[in-house]
């Protein structure tokens, strides 16, 4: 037995049908949002995930991406992160990866 939501599924399927003009000028998906900007509240796994952003993270702070807790830290920011490295990250370099992730093409934080 067919249930409402068949039906109302029929109807709907039979109206596209009808008027394929409409189906084909309609959008497939709505258009992507702007991605956000690279920053160093940007989370760690996110800035890996993008080349260029990996290469200023290993270039400024070499060993974070491959230090043996990078699983467990991986979710959080540079900025939450530095003050729980006991002085490793200092704002010296928060502010050279910073200023590394700005020059990055915007389209990047995209991918």
């Amino acid at each position: 037995m067919p249930t409402l939501r068949h039906a109302a599924l029929a109807v709907a399927l039979a109206f596209v049908g009808a008027n394929s003009a409409l189906a084909q000028s309609a959008p497939a998906s709505p258009p992507p949002a702007a991605a956000a900007p690279l920053t160093i509240d940007t989370p760690i796994e996110t800035l890996v995930a993008t080349p260029p952003a990996k290469a200023a993270l290993d270039a400024d702070i070499p060993g974070l991406t491959t230090h043996p807790a990078y699983e467990k830290f991986k979710s959080e920011s540079l900025r939450s992160l530095a003050p729980k490295f006991g002085g490793a990250i200092t704002d010296k370099d928060l502010a050279k990866v910073q200023a590394d992730l700005a020059a990055l093409p915007q389209t990047l934080a995209s991918r």
